[in-house]
């Protein structure tokens, strides 16, 4: 008996190291050689969406407009041992829409999932200050690139059998942020774009799914939290009072691309603290 009691405690160490190697092997499973694209990864929710997808076992093509940040978004990723490779893509260019496809085409043999996290807001004030130019350019990168881009990974994702599409919309869809008006509309948009996707795309069995992110603290939304008193009232509107992190939207979205996910399409999740979120 004290043999055994010896033996167990001298193999103890051992059987933790093989409880947390599968551990972390059983996390990557859920997506285990899908090939994902990410637009504007390199930085904020998108970075943390493709690492995600990628530890849950994802081959990621990550993509943001300038080099430099692709390129350190991948050292980044590579560093923890992932598969991610990147390349610069402007998603209101057609061209650098079809090599960020053509890239994960020709490393991986085809696509499965898309994020569609692209989006840009060059505007802050009054809705009626907002100039023609402005609404053009909101709406062709945050709705009609969108669309574009699904468009180009649909015929790669019916020749696998199907695939999934997560568009990255916002809780200013429900509850409009202050001053940021036309942003707000093509997030709104967004919402009614993966309604008719989801249906237009379920016979080649593609879902389409959205998630709404609250106030997530990222350089993109810093015109939110870097003024104290606007961050102060929008968190008063929350249940959960505190700004979210892009790594609590990540796993949402990689559930979403998962198997687990296989009978919701159209639908969208929010991830926003309990703030208030209805049309």
């Amino acid at each position: 008996m004290q043999q055994a009691r010896l033996l167990l405690n001298c193999c103890a160490p051992a059987w933790e190291s093989v409880r947390k190697a599968s551990s972390r092997m059983a996390r990557r499973g859920p997506l285990a050689n899908k090939v994902a694209l990410v637009t504007a990864s390199t930085d904020g929710i998108g970075f943390a969406i493709a690492g995600r997808l990628a530890r849950d076992g994802a081959h990621v093509v990550v993509s943001s407009r300038k080099q430099q940040n692709v390129d350190r978004a991948v050292a980044v990723l590579q560093g923890e041992g992932l598969s991610v490779v990147g390349t610069v893509c402007h998603v209101g260019k057609a061209e650098d829409r079809e090599r960020l496809v053509a890239t994960a085409v020709n490393l991986h043999g085809g696509i499965d999932i898309l994020v569609s996290n692209a989006a840009v807001n060059p505007f802050f004030g009054n809705i009626m200050d907002a100039t023609e130019e402005m609404w053009d350019k909101i709406l062709n990168i945050n709705v009609k690139a969108t669309a574009l881009m699904t468009k180009a990974v649909v015929p790669e994702m019916e020749k696998r059998g199907g695939g999934s599409v997560v568009i990255v919309a916002s809780i200013a869809a429900y509850t409009p942020f202050p001053g940021l008006g036309p942003y707000n509309v093509s997030k709104t948009a967004l919402l009614g774009l993966t309604k008719n996707l989801a249906k237009e795309l379920v016979q080649r069995n593609i879902r389409v799914n959205c998630l709404a992110p609250g106030l997530i603290k990222t350089s993109f939304s810093r015109v939110l939290w870097m003024d104290k008193e606007r961050e102060e009232s929008i968190k008063e509107t929350m249940q959960i009072t505190r700004i979210g992190k892009p790594d609590e939207c990540a796993g949402i979205v990689s559930f979403l691309c998962s198997e687990d996910a296989s009978y919701i399409t159209g639908e969208t999740v929010v991830v926003g603290g309990g703030t208030p979120s209805r049309l």
